[in-house]
């Protein structure tokens, strides 16, 4: 399974990189800002992307949004990082077409436990 890492302070992509590994997700790729995202997104390939909801250039939510409305990437989970639990960033990030919202800090257990709801919603495996 191939994920696609998005947010733009390189340490937290280390530190969500490093929960993937442990989790057994090693084919991980990085991008900086949700416009980058959608670029490489757009080149195919993906499985699964992890997106902060605060970047420069292109936010979360709108990462989102344009990955919605793209036949090839509508169907692609997403799974949107931030560090406030306010229900009007869940019900945003639900509205957005979020498949899930986790909130920093989290744990590989956390993770996991996030990633495997939302592979289960999809009524897909792991790997």
């Amino acid at each position: 399974m191939k994920f696609l890492l998005v947010d733009d302070f390189p340490t937290m992509r280390h530190i969500v990189r490093n929960l993937l590994k442990e989790l057994g997700f090693t084919d991980v790729e990085e991008a900086a800002d949700g416009a980058s995202a959608l670029q490489k997104l757009l080149g195919g390939g993906f499985d699964f992307v992890i997106a902060d909801w605060s970047m420069p250039q292109m936010d979360g939510p709108t990462l989102v949004r344009s990955m919605r409305a793209d036949v090839a990437l509508k169907e692609l989970p997403v799974l949107l990082i931030t560090p406030e639990a306010k229900k009007e960033n869940i019900v945003a990030a639900a509205q957005a077409g979020a498949s899930g919202y986790i909130v920093k800090p989290f744990s590989a257990a956390t993770l996991n436990a996030k990633l495997a709801r939302i592979f289960e919603r999809m009524g897909a495996s792991r790997r």
